[in-house]
C-alpha cells in the first residue's frame, strides 16, 4: 500500500515504515520487516517513476520502452510481409536490437546501482513469494529473447546480400524471427505483470 509523500525527511524511528525515494512505505503491513540504515533510508531507493507506482524512475522508463517495442515490431514485419520492403525491415529490426540492448542496460544500472527494487516491492500484498515468481518467468523470456534477437539479426546480417533481398537463407530467417518475436511480446506482457505485481498492487 502506498503512503503519504513526505520530502526531506527520514523513516520513523518506530522500524515499521520504510522511505523510498520521497514517500514511505509500510513495510510491516507488507509482511516482512526491513532494516532501516542510513544506505537503505536514504540511497538505496533511487529515484522515484513518473507513472505513479511504487517503482524508480528506470523500471519505469525500461516498462515504457518494452510497450514501444510492440508497435515497432508489428510495423517492421507489415514492411517486409505485406510491402517487400526489405531495407526498411532491417533498419528496423536493427533499431529494436539497439532499443533491447538499452532497456537492458537501464535495467541492470537501475537495480544493481541506483534503486533498491526489493525495498520498493516490498509492500505489494505478493511480497514476497508471487514477486519473485513473476520476476522468474519474466527473466526467463527477457533472457532467451535476447539471446535469440542476437541470433537472428546476426545470421540476416551474414547471410542476406546487400542490398537486402530474399535468399536461401529466408526461411530459416522466417521461423526463428516468428519465435523471436513471439518471444519478446511474452518479455513484454510478463514485465509488465511483474511491474504491476511488485510496485502497482
Amino acid at each position: 500500500m502506498r503512503g503519504e509523500a513526505v520530502s526531506g525527511l527520514a523513516a520513523g524511528a518506530s522500524g515499521d515504515r520504510v522511505r523510498c525515494g520521497l514517500h514511505f512505505w509500510d513495510a510491516a503491513a507488507a509482511g516482512e520487516k526491513i532494516p532501516l540504515n542510513s544506505s537503505a533510508t536514504l540511497d538505496a531507493s533511487g529515484v522515484d517513476g513518473f507513472l505513479g507506482s511504487r517503482a524508480s524512475i528506470g523500471m519505469d522508463v525500461v516498462l515504457i520502452g518494452l510497450l514501444m517495442l510492440l508497435p515497432l515490431l508489428a510495423w517492421s514485419i507489415h514492411l517486409v510481409a505485406n510491402r517487400r520492403n526489405f531495407a526498411a525491415h532491417k533498419r528496423l529490426q536493427l533499431l529494436i536490437a539497439g532499443l533491447l540492448f538499452t532497456a537492458i542496460v537501464i535495467f541492470e544500472i537501475d537495480v544493481r546501482l541506483v534503486s533498491d527494487w526489493k525495498l520498493r516491492a516490498a509492500a505489494s500484498p505478493s511480497w514476497p513469494t508471487g514477486v519473485w515468481t513473476a520476476l522468474g518467468v519474466h527473466l526467463v523470456f527477457a533472457i532467451s529473447t535476447a539471446l535469440l534477437w542476437v541470433w537472428v539479426v546476426w545470421e540476416a546480417i551474414d547471410r542476406f546480400p546487400l542490398p537486402p533481398q530474399p535468399g536461401t537463407h529466408g526461411p530459416r530467417h522466417r521461423w526463428m524471427a516468428r519465435l523471436a518475436a513471439l518471444d519478446l511480446v511474452l518479455t513484454t506482457v510478463t514485465g509488465t505483470f511483474f511491474y504491476w505485481i511488485a510496485f502497482v498492487r
